[in-house]
């Protein structure tokens, strides 16, 4: 099946924690159904200090599944995306508005 959301899309959380918060997409797992987004689900890892690194307690984007996230379209509103050929090659485009994306 074909990736509905990609890297530097922009998303907008439906569900957990975060809901409502937007951000952009930094990496997606499609293999697990998840997504890394900036700035969301952030959690608090200690790391340990090391000749190249400063240790201490660092903050870090976890995944979140990728059906807590919606696409936002040109309006700034969530989406859902959908597939179409247009002159011989698949598109996605979003939903509320008929743009491609």
């Amino acid at each position: 099946m074909a990736a509905k959301l990609k890297t530097g899309d922009k998303v907008v959380v439906l569900a957990g924690k975060d809901k409502g918060k937007e951000g952009e997409i930094t990496s997606v797992n499609p293999k697990a159904g998840k997504a890394i987004v900036d700035g969301i689900n952030i959690a608090i890892r200690h790391t340990k200090q090391s000749q190249s690194s400063q240790g201490g307690r660092i903050p870090q984007a976890m995944p979140i599944d990728i059906s807590n996230l919606a696409l936002l379209d040109a309006n700034g509103k969530a989406t859902r995306v959908g597939f179409r050929e247009e002159d011989g090659k698949k598109v996605r485009y979003a939903k509320t508005t008929g743009d491609v994306i």
